[in-house]
């Protein structure tokens, strides 16, 4: 009777593979239907030669590219026991994309030659920090967090080496959303034989796998090696991976769903799973792609977008159910590990401020303000200097903005690595921003309405999803990543479709202070005048939440009313800096750490010191970025990406 039924699940699969294919082939812009390519594909001539360069090589390299991405979220699932981990989720296909995008940069030759081993090499070092950060146990939510903040990581860097680096990398937009275009079988006959490799090995070490599965004692206990199963898991996986970015890059998502679209299926041996995962793996991308061509005829969306747009819902229901099966009201955020005192560090913070401040202000691109200017006042009446007010102290506020979201987001959701940019609150600002950007051609003084609309509905979403919950923390949290990754594939549909206007597009997402006007300058002012007395007066009940909800509940505090004004006010501030500057992360992510490490977990101090030190730290960001390369800018999202990356590798270690 099972296997009746794998067979009737396979056939219907390999059906619908063949019908999408046929119409698939049947796309682009030469267009003939199936009966002129059933007539005309028997003879040389235009049909047969678009049918055999173009057209048969993009389904062949979808069919083994996806076929080996899904197999590979067979095995990364069963070694972490996490039904969200697949060569996306965990940041596998992130750093093989990095190498490959640096090779393009530093080592063009090498990567002409050697391109698999590069992205290989990537694919390795993203994973080997997964299992390095995310614990021995490998517990399904600290994993997603982890390989949620490497995927960041290294997206920061490589948009660093794209905005650097333009020309050398101008080729690898489309690429890096994740494209099936080929022409020619080259990269079919590259992927082929490695695919097919690593996937028989897969099939072959199937009944090894099933009893990984069965828990990791009761496989010992079996004889199996249970730490030979697992590298060998790992290392398919990455070759599963590389190969593919290699050929089609970062293609997200089909590793996610094949696998759970068969258990659904009732099949959860690992042979048959991993052959039907092949089959419905190829069916969900050759279908993204007949998709994404029908809805945009004549042009190219990635099909990396599509599948994270048809994924994003499924990864959404994973999350949930994750969510309701380890939730943990407990997290321990860290206390003071070099206590100072308090008046000092505060002094010493706007000390190092006022410093920051005044380099920044003196540095013009290429030239220096004379110190003499200081003294005698003649600096604040440069033109020069004028222009910069308002970016330096608008930078200023908009690190105090999303320093203190980041401090009320990990307050409430007790989680150490909560941020505007977890929540997908940074993502959904910037779908808004560049809809307005890109789509309606409207004047930039509406791109903050777009980011604070899309920011906004982003929020709303997952406040909506997690509502029964009484928005706990680790539901908000994996509900952010899955918004996060709709949003991003958007983000991705929108960059390729516009064209020359990449390159601001892709400014502005990086994170750009060049452009605060006086006006923002007003708006982050008044901003940081209402919300800094109205955070320090909700530190109390922040101290409350700390304890866990039913101490502060029996102490007559409204746990749930507390943590949606929190998050409420957090994303309201984090949606105002994305309006203004666009995406900028990691600002609220590190500086509540930095801070807590000094005073301790006393709200009230951790706000006032928070404010200031992540308005510094942005600044030097800045500075940084226009010093570093001048007169060539680095967007300050990028550079603060940078500088709190090795901290942030630091604190997943130890959180």
């Amino acid at each position: 009777m099972a296997l009746s039924k794998n067979v009737l699940i396979w056939f219907i699969g390999l059906f619908l593979l063949l019908l999408l294919s046929a119409i698939h082939v049947t796309q682009g812009q030469a267009a003939f239907g199936i009966a002129d390519l059933l007539k005309d594909m028997w003879k040389p001539g235009e049909i047969q030669n678009i049918l055999l360069t173009i057209r048969l090589p993009r389904v062949v390299i979808g069919v083994l590219a996806d076929s080996a991405l899904a197999c590979a979220g067979v095995l990364l699932q069963t070694v972490t026991r996490n039904p969200l981990s697949s060569a996306g989720t965990l940041g596998v296909n992130a750093g093989a994309y990095f190498f490959v995008v640096l090779a393009m940069v530093a080592f063009p030759q090498m990567l002409a030659e050697y391109r698999f081993l590069v992205a290989i090499m990537g694919a390795a070092v993203a994973a080997l920090i997964i299992l390095a950060l995310a614990g021995k146990q490998l517990d399904p939510v600290r994993t997603a967090l982890t390989g949620m903040i490497c995927t960041m990581i290294f997206s920061a860097l490589t948009s660093s080496l794209q905005l650097m680096f333009e020309k050398q990398t101008q080729t690898a937009f489309l690429w890096g959303s994740g494209s099936l275009v080929q022409l020619g079988w080259s990269g079919v006959q590259f992927a082929s034989g490695l695919i097919l490799i690593t996937l028989l090995i897969m099939v072959l070490f199937s009944r090894s796998f099933d009893i990984l599965a069965l828990g990791e004692d009761v496989a010992s206990s079996l004889g199996s090696n249970v730490r030979g199963i697992k590298w060998l898991a790992w290392v398919l996986s990455i070759v599963a991976a590389a190969v593919t970015v290699s050929v089609v890059g970062p293609i997200g998502f089909v590793g996610l769903i094949a696998p759970h679209l068969v258990r659904l299926f009732g099949i959860h041996d690992h042979r048959p799973l991993l052959i039907q995962s092949m089959i419905w793996g190829a069916v969900l991308i050759i279908g993204a792609d007949v998709l994404g061509r029908f809805l945009s005829s004549g042009s190219e969306v990635p099909v990396g977008a599509m599948t994270a747009l048809i994924g994003g819902p499924w990864l959404m229901l994973l999350a949930y159910r994750t969510g309701k099966k380890h939730s943990v009201r407990a997290n321990h955020m860290g206390g003071a590990q070099f206590p100072r005192s308090f008046p000092l560090l505060v002094l010493i913070a706007i000390v190092i401020s006022v410093i920051i401040l005044a380099v920044s202000l003196s540095f013009g691109g290429t030239t220096w303000t004379p110190i003499r200017s200081w003294f005698d006042g003649s600096i604040w009446s440069s033109s020069a200097v004028q222009f910069r007010l308002p970016r330096v102290f608008g930078t200023f506020f908009v690190g105090v903005l999303l320093a203190l979201s980041g401090l009320l987001l990990q307050a409430v959701l007790r989680n150490p690595l909560a941020d505007a940019s977890i929540l997908g609150v940074t993502s959904g600002g910037g779908v808004g921003g560049l809809l307005i950007m890109l789509v309606l051609g409207a004047s930039a003084a509406w791109i903050p309405v777009g980011a604070m609309t899309g920011a906004a509905l982003a929020m709303a979403i997952i406040l909506f999803v997690t509502r029964r919950s009484n928005w706990e923390p680790i539901m908000l949290a994996l509900m952010g990543i899955s918004v996060s990754a709709i949003a991003s594939a958007v983000i991705q549909v929108l960059i390729v479709r516009a064209d020359i206007y990449i390159t601001p597009a892709l400014v502005w997402l990086a994170g750009s202070t060049y452009g605060i006007s006086w006006n923002d300058l007003g708006l982050l002012a008044v901003t940081v005048i209402i919300v800094v007395p109205i955070t320090l007066l909700c530190s109390r009940q922040l101290d409350l939440l700390a304890y866990g909800d039913d101490v502060a509940t029996g102490l007559g505090m409204r746990v749930g009313a507390v943590r949606l004004l929190a998050i409420v006010l957090g994303v309201t501030m984090g949606g105002i800096a994305v309006a203004i500057v666009g995406t900028i992360g990691f600002v609220g992510l590190i500086t509540p750490h930095i801070v807590r490490r000094l005073t301790g977990q006393h709200h009230f101090k951790l706000i006032i010191l928070s404010s200031i030190t992540g308005g510094f730290l942005l600044v030097l960001a800045d500075f940084l970025g226009r010093f570093l390369l001048a007169p060539k800018e680095v967007p300050s999202g990028l550079m603060i990406a940078l500088i709190g990356a090795p901290y942030i590798l630091y604190l997943l270690r130890k959180t």
